[in-house]
């Protein structure tokens, strides 16, 4: 539906944005970069895709390197969100996955589909910035149902959140900044 989706959003600051990969990254690199080429013909201005889960668990991080190398080409002249299913991954492999999201040219790096066992983590959104430095970002997605949540997520580092819940953690914001406000906070 991104053509669609491009057309409702004409004029407006939303992005329409695609995924690729969907749900565990296990297509094939060229499937993906067909998907993500065609995605942005159709109007996308953001590509997120599923990080290869099972290469990566297999070790084979040149095939993970070449598969994100591959969409963030297909994706040009617009940003590569790559999500690494963080709820899947030991600590090693969140650390492999962030290094080889970066070293592939994507622009983010993103904890989940939301689809899979958990979502994001303070422990892994303050992980995947140390690891990313500024030079990338972080998009904190899946289990982020609160302000409270989303802001301790900012804290450790996202610079993005993803969520179901994003008219009720902005209203209950935006309600507590006026409260502060009106208190002299």
């Amino acid at each position: 539906y991104i053509a669609k989706a491009s057309e409702f959003l004409k004029g407006s600051k939303v992005k329409p944005i695609a995924v690729v990969g969907f749900p565990l990254g296990a297509a094939t690199s060229q499937a993906k970069a067909f998907e993500a080429r065609e995605a942005v013909k159709n109007g996308a201005q953001e590509i997120d895709m599923v990080i290869n889960v099972g290469e990566l668990k297999s070790t084979n991080y040149g095939v993970v390197l070449e598969d994100i190398r591959n969409v963030v080409e297909a994706s040009k002249p617009y940003p590569l969100k790559v999500i690494l299913e963080t709820s899947l991954l030991s600590l090693e492999q969140k650390t492999i996955a962030c290094a080889l999201s970066k070293a592939a040219g994507a622009a983010f790096v993103k904890t989940s589909t939301g689809f899979s066992t958990g979502g994001a983590t303070v422990e892994d959104i303050t992980l995947m910035r140390k690891l990313v430095g500024p030079e990338m970002g972080v998009k904190a997605s899946g289990g982020i149902r609160t302000t409270e949540d989303a802001l301790k997520m900012i804290r450790a580092g996202a610079n993005r959140i993803g969520a179901s819940s994003s008219v009720a953690i902005v209203k209950n914001f935006s309600a507590a900044a006026a409260s502060d406000t009106d208190s002299g906070n």
